[in-house]
């Protein structure tokens, strides 16, 4: 993950803009407040898109936190949603919500000429898809998690114009009710030009942690969820210690607790009696230094969609270590960019784990190997072609099939009380017809015929 940078491109915050005026504008909401894959991503996204062919407009329901601190940092301009609240999943919460803000978001989104909403997390893809529906918009559901997210197997096909996965294990399966026909797999994009300095890093570890030179480091990157098997990193530690108990290790956690399994990965190390070198370090940022100090990066989670950690410690010169699973398989080239093992197997991870910290020269190799794959299959630009293209054939799709009766309905069902009051005159004059109530005369989207009308 790296500190945003460079140019933030044209989006368009802070004005009201028609569909007409300039090149389509690309509406990216989020509803947290806490820093994932996926903000880091779509900011980079936001960075590269062409302006020639498309403006981009961020909305954060959260203004203040790690999320606005990224997009501030980065330079990218982004305004507050008109709720902070969101979709969460709480029944009855969800219900008032969606009764209070769904119009109010589909107008802002017609508003402001909003033509695609490209959503990023599962909470975002709830809370924006039926207000983008409503506005006329197109929903591009970026999915980040695993194939059977509930919300990807039951909503997105009926919700998402088109889809895309961060890998193919990620993707939609096929099916009667299935998103796949629509899906197209863009793997997440890194700074391919960042780096770090190893050496200088490795010393600021080594000084924090008080620990000798000639020490191992073996790194842990990420939220602490059961998915990312922490528990699964401190078994592996344990395992190393007992096949090279000479070997100094430090065996650093970095992330985020989720649920109290901090709490049980300190206990973990205790049991298995490593708590002296295991550490649990937080949540760092930017986490390039702490990635470059590693002489490992170990990943035993299962069922990752794509892991960015890989990449970039891929990147930064660090070799990998990683279960064979999920979107792991696509990033590792077993043997040759880094080493895959048993998923679940403490024994399988220490020994590929071993075998990297015993051979310096197998380090060095692999290293530069995978430094070379990964700056020839990820970078940023490659990412935005990828994704303009998406965009270029959701608008295409979008102008062969027109709009049709129901969208018209959508359409005036989103108009403000003054938008309606303004079409009701222009339909009046245009017809001949004298028409007096105001607001509601004659547009009624639910009414049958004109009788209906109140």
């Amino acid at each position: 993950m790296t500190a945003l940078g460079g140019r933030a491109g044209s989006n368009g915050a802070g004005h009201a803009i028609g569909e007409s005026n300039g090149p389509p504008l690309v509406c990216f909401p989020f509803v947290g407040d806490q820093i994932g894959g996926s903000h880091l991503s779509a900011a980079k996204l936001v960075q590269h898109l062409d302006p020639a062919r498309y403006r981009s407009l961020v909305i954060l329901h959260r203004t203040e936190g790690e999320v606005a601190e990224l997009f501030r940092a980065a330079g990218i301009p982004f305004e507050p949603a008109l709720h902070e609240r969101s979709l969460e999943g709480r029944g009855l919460a969800d219900v008032g919500f969606v009764l209070t803000q769904t119009l109010r978001f589909a107008r802002f989104l017609r508003r402001r000429g909003v033509r695609i909403v490209h959503t990023n997390d599962g909470l975002t893809h709830a809370t924006w898809a039926l207000p983008t529906r409503l506005a006329r918009a197109r929903l591009l559901w970026h999915h980040r998690k695993e194939p059977d997210a509930r919300g990807l197997r039951f909503l997105a096909p009926w919700a998402a114009d088109r889809v895309i996965s961060v890998s193919r294990f990620s993707a939609p399966r096929p099916g009667l009710f299935s998103a796949a026909r629509k899906c197209t797999v863009v793997h997440s994009p890194f700074d391919t030009a960042a780096g770090a300095d190893r050496a200088a890093s490795r010393r600021a570890l080594i000084e924090e942690l008080q620990c000798p030179p000639a020490t191992r480091v073996i790194g842990f990157f990420g939220s602490l969820l059961a998915r990312k098997r922490p528990l699964i990193f401190v078994e592996t530690i344990a395992e190393i210690r007992a096949r090279a108990p000479a070997l100094p290790l430090a065996a650093l956690i970095f992330g985020h607790d989720r649920d109290g399994v901090a709490e049980a990965a300190r206990q973990r190390a205790e049991a298995r009696g490593v708590a002296d070198c295991v550490r649990l370090m937080g949540f760092r940022y930017p986490p390039e230094p702490w990635l470059a100090a590693c002489d490992v990066l170990l990943v035993p989670a299962i069922d990752e969609p794509f892991g960015r950690t890989l990449i970039e410690a891929m990147l930064l010169g660090t070799v990998v270590v990683a279960a064979a699973s999920g979107g792991n398989l696509e990033a590792v080239r077993d043997g040759v960019t880094g080493f895959l093992a048993r998923p679940d197997d403490p024994g399988a991870l220490a020994a590929a784990t071993l075998r990297v910290l015993e051979n310096p020269a197998l380090r060095e190799s692999v290293a530069e190997a995978a430094r070379r794959d990964t700056v020839g299959r990820f970078g940023l630009r490659e990412h935005a072609d990828a994704i303009m293209r998406v965009y270029d054939a959701m608008l295409s799709t979008a102008a062969a099939t027109g709009e049709g009766a129901g969208r018209a309905a959508r359409d005036r069902l989103v108009m403000s009380p003054k938008e309606r009051q303004q079409e009701t005159a222009a339909l009046a004059v245009e017809g001949g017809v004298a028409i007096n109530g105001g607001v509601n005369g004659g547009l009624n989207p639910l009414a049958r015929g004109p009788q209906a009308s109140s």
